[in-house]
């Protein structure tokens, strides 16, 4: 392997070791937030955009210069009549081309993904700082409305300037004074009701015997009126 590749083979290994960093359960969100902040790591995000398209753009070359080789080699095959040495060389330089286009198309894939990762891991420790600060404000919020709806009702319960002192409760004497009171009206009541029906039924009574005499009357009249046409004639 050459200098080269044996450059991007240990930048391949650099990247999977970082991968499994993030993706295993080593650090919290806000600690990968507080390393990826770091003074160092923030000198270098000032041109990591820069230097990540760069990167990004010499795998690509190294990647199309492995798929060349494998097509040149894949193609001119060796023909039996060619030195078994001539062949297994042949062989060789195809395996190697190979593992070249492996190793770039590997390193340009966990480029993205440890890009991918850093941008997940930083929203995801803002998403859980703003939760904390929501869960905070919540908390206080609840403890400031629990706070004034105790001094309203201490405030309900002392009295006021301007209202007035309530009645006491009456006594029991007060209490059966009252109740012979109500007894005593209820009385009456029922007595003024006797009464008046009483007097209904006397007034019922004389305007029948007032009616009676009415008729009565009537056919004296009568009776007179005849008596003096027969006298008459």
């Amino acid at each position: 392997m050459s200098l080269v590749w044996s450059l991007i083979a240990s930048f391949l290994y650099v990247e999977i070791f970082i991968v499994l960093m993030l993706v295993l359960p080593v650090a919290s969100p806000q600690r990968w937030q507080r390393f990826f902040k770091s003074r160092f790591l923030a000198m270098l995000s000032r041109q990591a955009q820069t230097y990540f398209y760069l990167l990004l753009f010499v795998l690509v070359l190294f990647l199309l210069e492995a798929i060349r080789e494998m097509r040149k080699y894949s193609h001119n095959e060796p023909t039996a009549e060619q030195h078994l040495n001539v062949g297994m060389q042949h062989s060789m330089r195809l395996f190697r081309a190979q593992r070249n286009f492996y190793i770039s198309g590997f390193a340009i894939f966990l480029c993205m993904v440890i890009r991918r990762l850093v941008s997940l891991i930083t929203t995801q420790a803002q998403l859980l700082a703003q939760s904390e600060a929501s869960m905070k404000q919540a908390q206080s919020a609840t403890a400031a409305a629990r706070s004034l709806m105790t001094q309203q009702k201490d405030g309900d319960d002392k009295p006021k300037d301007g209202d007035k002192p309530k009645p006491s409760a009456p006594s029991a004497d007060e209490v059966y004074e009252l109740k012979q009171r109500i007894a005593e009206l209820e009385g009456e009541l029922t007595r003024e009701r006797k009464d008046k029906e009483a007097m209904k039924s006397q007034s019922e009574s004389l305007n029948r015997e007032y009616d009676r005499l009415t008729e009565e009357y009537s056919k004296l009249q009568k009776r007179i009126a005849i008596t003096s046409n027969d006298k008459s004639d």
